[in-house]
């Protein structure tokens, strides 16, 4: 949980390469969203709104932290504004869109892609003045993302509500948030900044800003 994966973990890699490790080759997340992003849209880069938030917000000196980061603009923007960024995600086609579009911006030198299953990564433990993940929710992958914030640093996350499950009763119970979390699960060194449900109610997500003050 304290350590950066070594040289037989999850690969990590420039921008400017995108290798599949072995051991994923058949991984059905990476299978999954290989598929969903191959037959999608071309992607718009868009930076999240919950990134654009703490990004704003005072931050200690240090790389940033993105997992589950797929085609996301927000590690272009926290690069953009002159952060080490380490982008974590099953998907290589995802990675490989992501390496490309740093590359156009020039911004390929400061972000590093890992390609990996967050089920197994581990994180540099206080490593990271900002953690984001949107999109994603597991409480193991939660709980060690806690514990690579550094002090001062902020944790930034959204992710699906029980009630997404209303209207999609196939969602796993477990990939969603229960009333009250993901704040509840904080450890006693964060202060919440806010959590909220942006949209109508009732919300399918919840959105949370903390601070790590321990």
């Amino acid at each position: 949980m304290n350590r950066m994966p070594d040289p037989a973990g999850p690969a990590s890699y420039p921008p400017s390469m995108h290798p599949i490790r072995p051991e994923l080759a058949g991984f059905p997340d990476r299978l999954k969203w290989n598929a969903r992003y191959s037959a999608g849209p071309p992607p718009s880069f868009a930076a999240h709104p919950l990134a654009e938030q703490a990004l704003a917000l005072a931050l200690p000196d240090g790389p940033v932290l993105e997992l589950a980061c797929g085609r996301s603009g927000s590690a272009l923007l926290a690069a953009a504004a002159g952060r080490a960024v380490t982008a974590v995600d099953s998907s290589d086609v995802a990675l490989g869109s992501l390496a490309l579009e740093a590359r156009r911006r020039r911004l390929d030198g400061l972000i590093t892609l890992v390609h990996a299953d967050l089920g197994s990564w581990q994180p540099t433990a206080a490593g990271f003045s900002l953690v984001l993940c949107t999109g994603y929710w597991d409480v193991t992958v939660f709980a060690r993302a806690t514990t690579a914030v550094r002090h001062g640093g902020l944790l930034g996350w959204e992710a699906l509500t029980d009630a997404a499950r209303r209207d999609r009763p196939h969602l796993p119970a477990q990939w969603c948030l229960r009333p009250a979390e993901p704040a509840c699960l904080l450890p006693a060194c964060f202060d919440v900044l806010s959590q909220q449900e942006p949209g109508p109610q009732p919300a399918t997500r919840r959105r949370l800003l903390a601070r790590c003050g321990g």
